[in-house]
């Protein structure tokens, strides 16, 4: 009997310890796979951390490259705007090339036609009559100085040789008087002049008692009848200003 019951406390004994043993078996494996469970949820937690990070890398990649796309399409509306100025520009220079080249061409014969008109300007006072005849050639002397004056412009040489033609043409519609002298059969006689234009140019003593006037073609001073000496007296005193416009008969030479 207690053989029995000892057999049977063994048994009971065995039992037990394999019982215990097959739940600490199947014990490990379980917590293993929860292990494993949280590992995974772990790697995919951090999978989806990457996943995300890259995924707002890309949109601003994404927005990155479309806001380069924008700015290349600006640049190329820019450069295309530039290319049309520097191309509007070179036409200009291209313009002012040609110009300039034309402006040389006209200096190069504006000079001799300057040159031409001097002398044409000095012949003519040399012709003309002899009203401040001084003066005249003064200025055509001028002129030349002027021509080899390299700090003058070709421009404003030509402006002053144009100037000298005006003056000299002024002369032919002015009533002007001066005073001087004649030398008149040997003796030196002061009288007053006066101009009708390039028509007349009459001279008077200062007695009233005499009066010439200027053959352009003799190159001398004619006397004339007394029957001129009140018109010339009537001309002078009209070119001082001192009388009124009038009539006034006076002598003039018939055109040849």
């Amino acid at each position: 009997m207690s053989v029995k019951i000892r057999k049977s406390l063994v048994a009971s004994a065995l039992v037990g310890a394999f019982a215990l043993a097959s739940s600490n078996v199947m014990a490990d494996p379980l917590k293993d796979v929860q292990n494993v469970g949280q590992q995974i949820q772990a790697d995919a937690k951090k999978s989806q951390e990457k996943v995300d990070n890259l995924y707002g890398q890309s949109q601003e990649l994404v927005a990155e490259f479309r806001a380069t796309i924008d700015e290349t399409e600006l640049l190329k509306v820019y450069n295309d705007h530039v290319a049309r100025l520097v191309a509007d520009q070179n036409a200009g220079i291209e313009s002012f090339d040609r110009q300039i080249a034309e402006v040389d061409k006209t200096k190069q014969n504006v000079v001799p036609l300057m040159y031409r008109m001097i002398d044409t300007l000095e012949q003519f006072i040399k012709a003309d009559i002899p009203f401040d005849t001084d003066v005249r050639l003064g200025r055509v002397e001028k002129l030349r100085e002027l021509m080899v004056n390299s700090k003058v412009t070709t421009s404003e040489k030509y402006r002053q040789v144009l100037e000298a033609y005006t003056i000299e043409t002024s002369y032919g519609s002015a009533i002007a008087p001066s005073q001087g002298s004649l030398q008149i059969d040997g003796k030196n006689i002061n009288v007053d002049f006066a101009r009708l234009g390039r028509v007349a140019y009459v001279a008077q003593s200062f007695d009233l008692k005499h009066a010439w006037v200027w053959n352009n073609k003799t190159k001398t001073w004619d006397a004339l009848s007394d029957e001129y000496l009140k018109p010339i007296k009537d001309m002078i005193r009209i070119a001082r200003n001192q009388a009124a416009p009038d009539l006034v008969k006076l002598p003039v030479f018939g055109a040849e």
